[in-house]
């Protein structure tokens, strides 16, 4: 069967233009075939187009609308995930635009189809002392307990992503000061972050008692599973979890239920923002593309708007007692001032 110019430059897109030139994730990848395994569902199903007869000039804002139409009335689609499935199409749509630059019109059309808005939740993060209580459940003089215990420790004090935890290695930790830690970040994007120095000596004492400390295991992953493998999400989720139920025992108001690396980096991002750290950095530490992305952070602190709005109101509100305050009767107050 002769391959038609949509399947060869979809294929292109995900085996080239993806991970090599975007320097997409695996999981960016898998999203993004997952919403066109559904795009070509709906079309097949809806619009009677078989995918293998698809081309790219049936590509179209029109053929996108009804697709999106769909996945909201018919698979009952949130905003967020059917935005999540548009960023697929557009992704799409840079790449073809290179190639097919006669179709320039209607892409600036799929360009322009508007991202739904979604509800802004509370980020949900922990207190310190929720954090205290959390590794106090840790018995750090077992192996696996030390193990744990500088995981959550990195996972608090840098803010790092799950993904790029479990991809540590031991040539990636600096110990001399000033002590760091090379992150290999989404998109392949490599950058540093600053160990606390105390946190420093525990990464030290790790590397000692597992054997790391000698040049010939610089190469190694920085925390195994009890397979000796690389850890997975589910690992690190799976670790997190089992303390958060021994600390929920102690005091549930300081442990949330769904505790997860995820919220580890927003416990990482409020403290820092709690400490005076200026969003301009804390991007940095984050690995954030944007500083729309860290505003977040900012928006839940609600002791920094408290203080905000205790700030202005010394500089409105007059510091000497008004004259109404001792008056009981408001109109002859009122009327007092066609007599001055």
């Amino acid at each position: 069967m002769k391959t038609t110019d949509f399947a060869l430059h979809l294929s292109k897109y995900f085996t080239r233009y993806l991970p090599n030139e975007c320097g997409s994730s695996p999981q960016t990848v898998d999203s993004y075939r997952y919403a066109f395994i559904l795009y070509l569902e709906h079309m097949e199903n809806c619009c009677g187009m078989k995918p293998e007869k698809m081309t790219i000039m049936d590509y179209t804002r029109e053929s996108l609308a009804g697709f999106l139409e769909w996945l909201e009335e018919e698979r009952n689609n949130s905003p967020s995930t059917r935005n999540q499935r548009l960023a697929a199409m557009k992704g799409f749509v840079h790449y073809l635009k290179y190639g097919f630059p006669d179709y320039m019109d209607e892409y600036q059309k799929i360009l322009g189809i508007p991202l739904k808005k979604t509800e802004q939740r509370e980020i949900s993060y922990m207190k310190t002392d929720g954090v205290e209580l959390l590794v106090s459940k840790i018995d750090i003089n077992r192996t696996n307990g030390l193990r744990d215990y500088i995981i959550i420790l990195l996972l608090y004090t840098t803010g790092i992503r799950v993904s790029e935890l479990i991809n540590i290695r031991v040539k990636d930790l600096s110990l001399t000061e000033p002590y760091t830690l090379r992150i290999h970040g989404k998109g392949n994007k490599g950058r540093y972050v600053p160990l606390m120095k105390t946190a420093a000596v525990h990464v030290r004492n790790y590397l000692v008692v597992m054997k790391y400390d000698r040049e010939s295991k610089y190469d190694e992953l920085l925390f195994k599973n009890h397979m000796n493998s690389q850890f997975t999400r589910q690992g690190i989720n799976y670790i997190l979890k089992k303390y958060g139920i021994k600390a929920r025992k102690e005091n549930a108001s300081l442990i949330p239920e769904d505790l997860s690396p995820h919220k580890m980096c927003h416990t990482a991002a409020m403290e820092l923002l709690a400490s005076g750290v200026d969003l301009m950095y804390i991007r940095d530490l984050l690995g954030h593309s944007s500083i729309t992305t860290t505003e977040i952070y900012a928006r839940t602190d609600a002791r920094l708007k408290r203080k905000a709005i205790e700030a202005a109101s010394k500089e409105i509100v007059p510091a000497e007692e008004a004259s109404w305050d001792n008056d009981t009767n408001l109109k002859d107050w009122l009327k007092s001032f066609n007599k001055r």
